[in-house]
C-alpha cells in the first residue's frame, strides 16, 4: 500500500494546519490508522488515531489542538493541527497496519 502525505509547511506559533494522507481503496475505513511524529533528535511518538468505528485518541500534549479524520470513501485521513506551538516541529508519518507515508515535515516558528 503506498500512502502519499501532504499539507507539511512553516507556520508562526498559534497558527495551523491540516495534514493529509492518502492511499487507494478504502484501507483508512477498515483499519485502524494513526498519525506519527519525530521531533529533531527525538525518537517518534504517537500523535493521533482512529479506530475503524471512529473512536480518537491523542497524546495528552495535542488534546484540544489536534483533530484526526478521515473522508467518507475512507482512502484519505487527515490531522487539523490548531494553535501550533514551537514543539510541535517535526515531521509527521500516517500509518496505517505495517505501512508508513514518507513523512511531511511541519515548522512552527516562534
Amino acid at each position: 500500500v503506498q500512502l502519499q502525505a501532504s499539507g507539511g509547511g512553516l507556520v508562526q506559533a498559534g497558527g495551523s494546519l491540516r495534514l493529509s494522507c492518502a492511499a487507494a481503496g478504502s484501507i483508512f475505513r477498515l483499519n485502524s490508522m494513526n498519525w506519527y511524529r519525530q521531533p529533531p533528535g527525538k525518537q517518534r511518538e504517537l500523535v493521533a488515531s482512529m479506530s475503524s468505528l471512529g473512536r480518537m485518541n491523542y497524546v495528552d500534549s495535542v488534546k484540544g489542538r489536534f483533530t484526526v479524520s478521515r473522508d467518507n470513501a475512507g482512502n484519505t485521513i487527515y490531522l487539523q493541527m490548531s494553535s501550533l506551538k514551537p514543539e510541535d516541529t517535526a515531521v509527521y508519518y500516517c500509518n496505517v497496519k505495517q505501512w508508513y507515508g514518507p513523512g511531511t515535515q511541519v515548522t512552527v516558528s516562534s
